[in-house]
């Protein structure tokens, strides 16, 4: 059964035409037509994917749950039926078997991947903490250098674009961690993690004698 703490995803893939009456085992992967039901797993079939989320939706959140706290968990189960509807290379890597197996096994590696990111997150903001209570400070640019120019220069040849809106909004527009976290929605302790990770590559670029 569904569980209550966690709706279905407001995806057009779950609604299910049919009624409770005429429901069949539409996930049921020991059938005895698996072929055709592969198929149209693969194909995004309305139908399967709706009972993949009723049939296995308490398979897929134990999985998760013993990651992590049931909020994040929660999380997961929608990355995971998230993934199943809109991602068909995600389908097609279930060939076949226990589909509830494979969906444990997903929902277990996106738990992990998540805590590992979490840790990330967390060390950087340690990190960052002691950087920014440190006395000691990057050797600055040779007066008469202009530091917008030097930040161009830093953009256009060190800054991963990924981290480029983390840039803008920290270095460049000099917003507090609060509102530039608000402002490119994203939780503090990832902007953290990249801001960490421009600061130091800024650093960097600051003591090559290049930059000066």
């Amino acid at each position: 059964m569904v569980s209550s703490i966690f709706p279905a995803p407001d995806v057009g893939h779950f609604v299910d035409p049919v009624g409770p009456s005429r429901r069949g085992p539409l996930s049921d992967d020991t059938s005895a037509e698996t072929g055709p039901w592969l198929a149209r797993f693969h194909a995004g079939d309305a139908r399967v994917l709706n009972a993949c989320y009723r049939d296995h939706f308490d398979t897929v959140y134990r999985a998760a749950v013993r990651v992590l706290p049931a909020v994040d968990a929660e999380t997961v189960v929608h990355d995971v039926f998230l993934r199943l509807v809109s991602d068909e290379a995600a389908r097609r890597s279930f060939q076949g078997g226990s589909l509830a197996g494979w969906l444990h096994t997903l929902s277990h590696n996106l738990a992990v991947d998540r805590v590992r990111r979490q840790r990330r997150e967390s060390d950087a903001l340690a990190q960052l903490a002691v950087e920014s209570s440190a006395s000691e400070e990057p050797t600055p640019p040779e007066p008469g250098l202009d530091a917008s120019f030097l930040l161009e220069r830093f953009r256009q040849e060190s800054l991963p674009p990924k981290w480029a809106p983390v840039f803008e909004a920290r270095f460049v527009l000099q917003l507090s961690q609060r509102e530039a976290a608000a402002a490119l929605r994203m939780r503090r302790t990832t902007l953290a993690y990249q801001e960490l990770r421009v600061r130091q590559l800024l650093k960097k670029f600051l003591l090559t004698p290049e930059a000066r």
